[in-house]
């Protein structure tokens, strides 16, 4: 591969097909903001960077399948990680059988828990950020994670992966209930209270 190919260019950051050491990558770069102080947007893209690619190194601790990290570079804001041959969840969910479907769904809650059993908020839980390889879910872009062990942010985390499920594969409305029994499943502690922290926060969507 000569040149570097963009996958795809958010505000914050471009996620590009690379070359490293020989290794097919991927590598996230973020992007430097014009209209910041540059000795405050250097160091946001410092600490950034360094935060998701530790959330991403502990997930892999926790036993949730992420990209391998290869290479961290904290001053330029990139990370070169894994290229991830597989298929993104928010493609073929919808393709599968039910039994297939459930299975994934199932998987993907389980995941869920193992992150939420120590406290790592993923921040942006959708299909798109799930790639299904050797028949694992791999999970990627850690950009809007944090440590949090409030009950909130993992009913947040919960219902952002909810409401993707209702946009993208409003067809299956079973998807997010076989999400919540692998998630309880997995989870150690008691889950009815982020299932109720969940309706909480649909709550308050209806009344705004």
């Amino acid at each position: 591969m000569t040149e570097d190919t963009i996958l795809y260019q958010g505000a914050e950051a471009k996620i590009c097909r690379s070359e490293y050491l020989g290794l097919d990558v991927v590598q996230k770069r973020r992007i430097s903001k014009s209209y910041r102080i540059k000795n405050i947007d250097d160091r946001l893209i410092l600490y950034r960077t360094k935060e998701e690619a530790k959330l991403i190194a502990e997930a892999r601790n926790h036993g949730v399948s992420v990209p391998t990290i290869y290479d961290v570079d904290l001053e330029k804001g990139i990370i070169t990680m894994d290229y991830l041959k597989g298929k993104r969840v928010k493609d073929i969910l919808n393709d599968l059988s039910e039994e297939e479907r459930a299975d994934i769904c199932k998987k993907i809650g389980e995941n869920i828990a193992k992150f939420h059993n120590n406290n790592i908020i993923h921040g942006d839980i959708t299909t798109s950020n799930m790639i299904l390889m050797d028949d694992k879910i791999h999970f990627i872009d850690f950009g809007l994670g944090e440590k949090n062990s409030e009950l909130e942010a993992k009913g947040v985390d919960l219902h952002v992966l909810m409401e993707a499920i209702d946009s993208t594969h409003s067809k299956y409305s079973n998807c997010f209930k076989y999400v919540l029994d692998g998630y309880k499943k997995e989870l150690k502690e008691d889950a009815n209270l982020v299932i109720r922290k969940i309706e909480e926060i649909i709550k308050r969507g209806r009344y705004r």
